[in-house]
Parts: structure tokens; sequence; C-alpha cells
């Protein structure tokens, strides 16, 4: 029991206690620093409760660093904390890691402030990552704990918006705006099917900024003002947002000239953003009986799509008409891409919306989606909104938090590759709650399976993933199943029957199975640059995507684990660069790898969706890939020197333990 309980308690008794603590802890020895941890845990939260706590931990930073506090933990090596995970680690139940990422964060004020000069983080690093923090957790900055909070959390949850609040006086406002804009201009570029998150972020930016209580710095956000129009206020007809019945109204009173300007103002937005706003899918729907030319102005459209949209005209019309509500606005966005793409062309995908229009729906597929997205509008239409979205962004995907990036990728795949197989088994999912494919001839039903690698059905996916994602991943656990006992991968034989037929039947694999070792390396990396680098394939571009495995590494270059990724293509970018482009169903491909390995999204010629690296930084995290063995190319003319400046970004990241004397070893049979 607190013995100080009723009795008026100052912050200077509390830093004493918090001092005292740490000298002790200084000065025992590493491995009985366990043994006074949980004295100074107690008393930094003591002192964090109090006014003017924070800062008083800030002053302190630097002692509570080497008396070791974070010996032992991520915390230890500030340079490779990542900011997305600050908020869950501050959110969570356990109250020591709220009070040791409250610590770190005051740690990192200390070195952004120039108090504290840590040998292996720089101030501008320092304040770059605080300032990521305060812009993805803003709802800490500037709204007081829910109810679920203080249930959950109890004093910690006002401790920590205590804690945002001086972090954010110390760094200013104005920085974390520019940080957040920046942030979601970099999810955007890489045009994802979801963009929840997104609006949310933007919706509160817009709230706050027109709060008078809320200071954010009026030269703060560049580009703040494009993300915010492109949902409210993107036309004169919707500048003040007054509501989609008033915008209506407003559209019925206007002449052409008027609506034209209202059609391509929309669709500028649209496409510099890959954001849609409610009042340009009330647009959409209000110019499907005035003129198919202001429609083909409000999509956007380029030559290719607006001549879909007139040869196929009643079935757009169709599909705007249930499809296309202010609810569901961003499917106009995979509309007007699906047009782009030109695969109405492709005979059976008529037919199979078609279908997918009139589709009844199982009774476990209505009610997953009006659980997860309601009831307005209806799950049918709520599906064919989703379906538009994944065929016009067929690398927007996203496997959301959950394992499950081989379905991810065979669903990107088929949308890129194989619409009308999508819509198939789009199909199968909706109306009869069961999904079957073959393996080496043999069915396997989503119905029967055993439960694959997502234990929980998941929630935070597209319509489309959310029904389909929980069969496929059954189908591919089963599938592996049916591989055991069988030498080496599975991927070997489960990837050709899972995602196509034009997935390649050779197959190269640099880690041994049974022991996790390294081998082949020399012959796995002649054979890579043969299969996919155009000097030593002859010059052929990839035809089919092909699916890959990788390490993933953190930014230490620490192995994280294996992920599923396709590879799309592989050609020099605007600095003759030599790079593979790549889809990473991951949500955010934009990633830092560690050793200089930091993935691209933008800048380095990726189309929308696309990931890339330069190829041999990507090769050094491949560990699996598909080849046709019939076209073999030239390995043997790729220098020595380019495998040797692989293998250096191997040793230094996941093989590092992996690596064995026989690793560089004669070749495997493919």
């Amino acid at each position: 029991m607190d013995r100080n309980v009723g009795k008026p308690v100052t912050l200077d008794k509390r830093v004493d206690a918090l001092d005292d603590a740490v000298r002790a802890l200084a000065e025992t020895r590493d491995f009985g620093k366990h043994t006074k941890l949980r004295r100074v845990l107690e008393a930094l939260r003591r002192v964090l409760l109090q006014p003017g706590g924070p800062a008083a931990i800030q002053a302190r930073a630097q002692a509570l660093e080497e008396a070791g506090l974070f010996l032992g933990t991520d915390w230890a090596t500030p340079e490779i904390l990542v900011p997305s995970l600050v908020g869950p680690g501050l959110r969570s139940e356990n109250a020591d890691t709220v009070v040791i990422e409250a610590t770190s964060e005051l740690r990192m004020l200390a070195v952004a402030r120039g108090d504290f000069a840590h040998p292996t983080l720089s101030a501008d690093d320092a304040r770059q990552f605080l300032s990521q923090v305060l812009a993805m957790n803003l709802e800490l900055l500037f709204t007081p704990p829910t109810e679920a909070e203080r249930v959950r959390q109890g004093r910690t949850a006002q401790l920590i918006r205590d804690l945002f609040r001086h972090v954010a006086d110390e760094v200013g406002y104005d920085s974390v705006l520019d940080e957040l804009v920046d942030e979601i201009w970099r999810i955007l570029r890489q045009r994802p099917i979801q963009v929840d998150q997104v609006q949310s972020l933007i919706t509160r930016i817009a709230i706050y900024r027109g709060d008078p209580d809320v200071a954010l710095g009026a030269s703060s956000g560049q580009g703040l003002d494009r993300l915010i129009t492109s949902l409210f206020g993107t036309t004169e007809a919707c500048r003040e947002d007054p509501g989609v019945d008033v915008f209506r109204s407003r559209l019925e009173a206007m002449d052409t000239v008027a609506l034209q300007y209202e059609a391509t103002g929309f669709a500028r937005a649209m496409h510099d953003t890959g954001l849609v706003s409610p009042y340009h899918a009330e647009l959409l729907r209000f110019l499907r009986y005035e003129s198919d030319y202001l429609l083909g102005e409000a999509l956007g459209l380029s030559e290719t799509g607006r001549n879909c949209l007139l040869r196929y005209r009643d079935l757009v019309h169709r599909l705007i008409e249930v499809a296309v509500h202010p609810q569901t606005a961003q499917c106009s966005y995979g509309l007007a891409l699906l047009l782009d793409r030109g695969i109405l062309y492709e005979p059976p995908v008529v037919p199979a919306l078609w279908r997918q229009l009139a589709l009844e729906l199982a009774p476990a597929a209505r009610n997953r989606l009006t659980t997860v997205f309601g009831d307005r509008p209806a799950p049918e239409a709520r599906l064919v909104a989703g379906v538009l979205s994944m065929l016009g962004q067929p690398l927007g995907v996203g496997q959301g938090d959950n394992p499950t990036c081989q379905s991810a990728r065979a669903l990107s795949m088929w949308a890129y590759n194989d619409p009308d197989y999508l819509l198939q088994i789009v199909a199968w999912a909706a109306r009869d709650d069961e999904v079957i494919m073959h393996f080496e001839g043999q069915p396997i039903s989503s119905k029967d399976a055993d439960p694959g690698l997502a234990t929980t059905p998941p929630a935070d996916l597209d319509p489309v993933s959310l029904l389909v994602v929980p069969h496929l991943d059954r189908i591919y656990a089963e599938m592996g199943r049916r591989c055991v006992g069988r030498p080496g991968d599975p991927h070997r034989w489960v990837n050709p029957e899972f995602h196509g037929w034009w997935t390649a039947r050779g197959f190269r694999i640099n880690v041994d199975v049974a022991t996790g070792q390294l081998i082949d390396l020399d012959d796995f990396y002649r054979h890579f640059h043969a299969s996919y680098h155009p000097a030593y394939n002859g010059g052929q571009p990839l035809i089919h995507p092909q699916p890959a495995g990788v390490a993933v590494t953190d930014s230490a270059a620490r192995y994280v684990g294996w992920h599923a990724i396709t590879i799309l293509r592989a050609a020099p970018d605007p600095h003759d660069v030599m790079r593979v482009y790549f889809f990473n169903p991951n949500n955010d491909s934009g990633q830092d790898w560690g050793d200089g390995v930091v993935v691209s999204t933008a800048g380095n010629g990726e189309r929308f969706g696309e990931a890339s690296l330069p190829f041999d930084q990507f090769a050094s995290r491949l560990y699996l890939f598909h080849v046709d063995p019939l076209e073999r190319g030239d390995p043997e003319k790729v220098p020595a020197e380019d495998v040797t400046r692989i293998a250096g970004y191997l040793e230094r990241s996941w093989g590092a333990d992996r690596l064995t004397a026989e690793s560089f070893s004669a070749a495997q049979e493919g």
C-alpha cells in the first residue's frame, strides 16, 4: 500500500526516490540489474503521474540510459526504433511497457533538444522520430481519454496525454503537422484500396485546424489543403461541405458548363490523391442521367477508358447504380482505373461482372459484410464496390493485421493477371460460402480443410478480401499439409497449384529447410540474374508476375521472418540503376530493411502500388523464386563481383548466423 496516500506529496520527493533507485541500478552489475529494475519502474511511474514529471525524467534521460534501464531490450538501440510502434506500446495494458516507452520518448526529446549527446542517435533524427510519433497519435494530443481507455488503463491514460503535450510543446506543432502530411502523402502514393485510416486522419486534422483552441501553426502542413479538399470542398458546389442533399439540388440547377467544371474538378482531385469525396460519388450517380461524356470527364478517363465506357455503357451505368454511393465513394477510383486498364475487352470479364451484379449472397457472407461495414449500402453493393476497387487497383490489396500474405498476394495476382478467375473465386466465396481448388488433380474444399494461418476471422480487410481470404487461407494450408514428407520447401509444389499455371515450375531456394543454413548461394544468385536481369536473360521482360519469398529484416538488418511477395518486373530506373519492382501485400511497402536497404515506393520509377530495390539489394533478401526451366539465360556471364556484393549484404543481415563453409558449394538441381 502506498504510505503517501492522503498526504501532500511533492514532485521533489518523487524525484528524490527516483534518483535513489537509478543510483542503485547504476551501481549493480549487468547480471543483477533485473533485481533493481522494479524499483526504478515504479519510481518512474510515480514521477510521470505528477505535474512536471515528464520534464524531470527528460532531465535524467542520460542517467537512466547509462544506469541500464533499457539494457537487453529493443529500446537499448534507439536508432532502430519504429515510430509506428510507439502508440501500441503506450496503449499497452502492461504498465511496465507504458513506463519504458514513455521514458524512451523523453530520452528522444533530451537528444532532440541537445541535452543528451547520444552516441548512436543525432538530434535531427530524434526530432524527426518524435514528430512522426506525435503525427501518428494526434488523438493523444487533442482528445481526452475514452471511457474504454480509462477502464483499461486507469490514470495511465491521462499520463500518456500529459507526456504527449509535453513533447509537442518542446518539438513544436508545426513540425508535427508537416510530418503527418508527409506520411499521408507517402501512403497515398502507394494507392492502397483501404484508405479509411487516412481519411480519418485528414478529417481529424481538418477539425483540429478549425478549432480555435488548437494551435497547429499558420505555416504548418504544406500540401494539407489538397488532402482536405480531396474529401471536403473539392469543387465550388461543395466548397463549404453542405451535405449530399444540398449538393444534389445544386447539381440539378446547373447547366452543362457548370457540370463540366464539377466533373473535371473531382476527377483531378481523385487522380491527384487517390482519394474520393462522397460528393464525387453523388455526382457520378447524377451524371448517369445527363451525359456519358460528362461521366467520362468525372472519372478522368483516358482514351481507352472512355472507349470502354461507351462500348459497355449499360454495364458501367449499372455498376455505378449498384456500387457507387457516398459511403462507398472510394470504389469510383477503382472503376476509373478498371476502365483505363481495358480489361472489359477480355471476353469473360463483362459477363462475369453481370453475374456479380445479380449474385445472391450466402447468409454467412451477408453477415460478415454487414458486421464489418454496416448495412448501408446493402452488403451486395458493398461487395461490388470492393470488386471494382480490386480490379482497378490490383497492387492496392493489403493483408491487414493478419498472417495471410500468400492469400493477399494471390488476390492481387489474379486481379492483375487473370481478372475473370478472381471474379469466379469471389462468386464461389460469396454465393456458396465455399471455394474449391485443386492440388495435383485432387480437389480441396475450403469447407472441409482445417484452419490455416489466421486463427481468427479477419476484420480489417477490403470487402473482397474479407470474404475470400478465409477460404484461401485454409486451402493454402491444406496444400502445404499435402506436401509433408516431401524433400525441400513445399512452395515448390504449392505456388504453381495455388496461384496459377503461369507460375514457373522451376524453383530455386537458398535455405536448407531442415537446418535453416544457407546453401548454393553462387548458383542461386547466378540463376536469379539469368532469369530476371535483362542483361543476362536476353533482354526478355517478365511476362507473368511471379511469386517469390523474401527474408524480411528490421532497420538493424536483423531477421524478422519470411514473407510472400510478387516480382513484377526488372528494369532500369530514371537514374539508370537496375531495380526489381515488386508487390508487397503488407499494407505499407516503404520499409527500412537495414544496412542501407531501404525499400522505395516512389521516385525511382515505381508505378502506383509497386515497391522497388536495386537488383543486388533485392537479391540479398530473396530466399526463393520460380524460374522457367526451359529459359536458362546466361548464369555463367554474371560477374563474380556482383555475387560477392550480394553476399556481403547477406552476411551483414539475415545470413549472418546461417552461413557455413558449404554455403557457396555446388548447385542444387532446379
